[in-house]
């Protein structure tokens, strides 16, 4: 397992595939390769994919007592990017890491050959709330024992005993207070998007999806039927077919977006 230094942090990550690069954002209190475990297989003969683990979580070692902010995975990730010689990148990001996708391609478009979202939204609610409801250690170790002991054992080795039971009301703590994107920041993002949702998911209404994909510049929408948050887990298949669809589709553009990044700079053909 690799790390690299970044913005302060030991980075751990997984990166396998060979072709332009790819970085994938898991989602809250996962880590690097869990989230897209269906889909990787064949983001990896298209893509080298890199995965790292968010700050607090997996083998990424931080405190969240010292704080936990998403303004902060923004500056991880791109520091990650960096810190990899990555001059301009696919980026694909699901939940906590969608939101941290959204404020790296508000802040670097450029940076960015396209962009997938999936399960978030730019608005408060409902994902405040249902982030409180569920995100609460009390609750988990008494309905959902065997999610207490497989947080556990995902983050606790490397964050420290008991970690899991920090972590997740520091996440729903920021989901409560971070700052939105604004409309007019939300229209700056200007690669190739396309925003995932499932049409159960509790934390992101399909009205809220379908207004994010139409509120940047180049978007598509993707409902995925009978799923709830992890929409791509629940639902594999059409999730890896909408993936290679998206980026057949905009390969030219891809081309274009990425310069003279020395790594991966020609696109390859996505596989049928």
């Amino acid at each position: 397992m690799p790390t690299i230094e970044a913005n302060g942090l030991a980075i751990g990550y997984d990166v396998v595939g060979a072709g332009p690069p790819l970085v994938l954002l898991h989602g809250a209190t996962s880590a690097g390769s869990r989230d897209l475990r269906g889909q990787l297989p064949a983001l990896r003969t298209a893509f080298r994919c890199y995965l790292p683990d968010a700050r607090g979580h997996g083998r990424t070692r931080w405190d969240v007592r010292d704080g936990f902010e998403a303004g902060w995975l923004v500056d991880d990730a791109l520091a990650f990017a960096d810190a990899l010689g990555l001059a301009t990148f696919h980026l694909l990001g699901f939940s906590l890491g969608a939101m941290t996708a959204l404020g790296l391609a508000v802040r670097a478009p450029a940076r960015l050959r396209t962009l997938v979202v999936a399960g978030i939204s730019p608005e408060r609610e409902p994902r405040a709330s249902v982030a409180r409801r569920l995100m609460d250690p009390l609750r988990v170790e008494r309905t959902d024992p065997a999610w207490a002991a497989d947080l556990a054992q995902r983050h606790d080795p490397t964050q420290g005993p008991g970690a899991w039971r920090r972590l997740l009301p520091a996440i729903a703590a920021d989901v409560a207070s971070q700052p939105l994107l604004t409309p007019r920041e939300i229209r700056s993002i200007d690669p190739p998007t396309l925003v995932v949702v499932g049409d159960g998911d509790p934390f992101v209404p399909v009205d809220q999806a379908w207004r994010l994909s139409r509120s940047v510049l180049d978007g598509r929408l993707l409902v995925l039927p009978n799923a709830r948050h992890e929409a791509f887990a629940e639902q594999p298949t059409i999730a890896t077919e909408a993936l290679r669809t998206f980026y057949r589709s905009t390969q030219t553009i891809a081309r274009q977006r990425a310069g003279t990044d020395p790594e991966g700079s020609i696109e390859p053909e996505v596989p049928r």
